[in-house]
């Protein structure tokens, strides 16, 4: 298990998670402008650790649970932090908690019922990038008094969020077609 951890790509993994809280100091000390470019660079190098595991042939266990775990982490975090802040609108945080939430829920039922994953979906991918990126310069542009960014980014969000809860409806046929094929 160690040496799972001291792998290149989990050494990524846990570095993103590291970085939370200093987001959260960040927004603790109303510092939003550079919360927002951290949360950015949190989200950029998301696809590091997992193009890492492929290309140096070092998928581990460990791995395949660390990133989702930053990532879902980091969103809660930004997202919350966002809401109590005022810095996201509240119907933008309000969306992506109970869309996480009910995409949570849905995985725990198909774990209870034999199913261990789900594979991901492309435009799942695209529009988690979406999200990532409006809340990011949301963050950056309400922390650095730029308006027009912070208002573009909240309309770059509404698309991203439509996306994200079609997807959230694929999944669930996916799992119960998942389910049905178990039994």
């Amino acid at each position: 298990m160690i040496r799972d951890l001291t792998a290149i790509p989990n050494l990524v993994s846990l570095a993103r998670l590291a970085l939370i809280p200093l987001f959260i100091w960040l927004i603790v000390i109303d510092e939003y402008g550079w919360a927002g470019v951290l949360f950015g660079f949190i989200g950029a190098t998301d696809w590091i650790d997992g193009y890492l595991a492929r290309r140096l042939d070092q998928v581990t266990e460990i791995g395949t649970m660390l990133d989702p775990i930053a990532d879902r982490l980091a969103v809660a975090v930004a997202v919350i932090g966002g809401l109590v802040t005022g810095v996201l609108p509240a119907w933008l945080a309000w969306g992506i908690i109970v869309r996480e939430a009910g995409v949570g829920i849905g995985a725990i039922y198909g774990w209870r019922n034999g199913v261990a994953r789900i594979d991901v979906r492309w435009l799942g991918k695209a529009a988690t990038f979406g999200l990532y990126v409006s809340v990011a310069f949301i963050y950056v542009g309400r922390g650095f008094d730029i308006d027009w960014l912070a208002n573009l980014a909240i309309i770059g969000a509404i698309p991203a969020l439509v996306t994200y809860y079609w997807v959230a409806v694929q999944y669930i046929g996916d799992m119960r077609e998942a389910i049905a094929a178990d039994r």
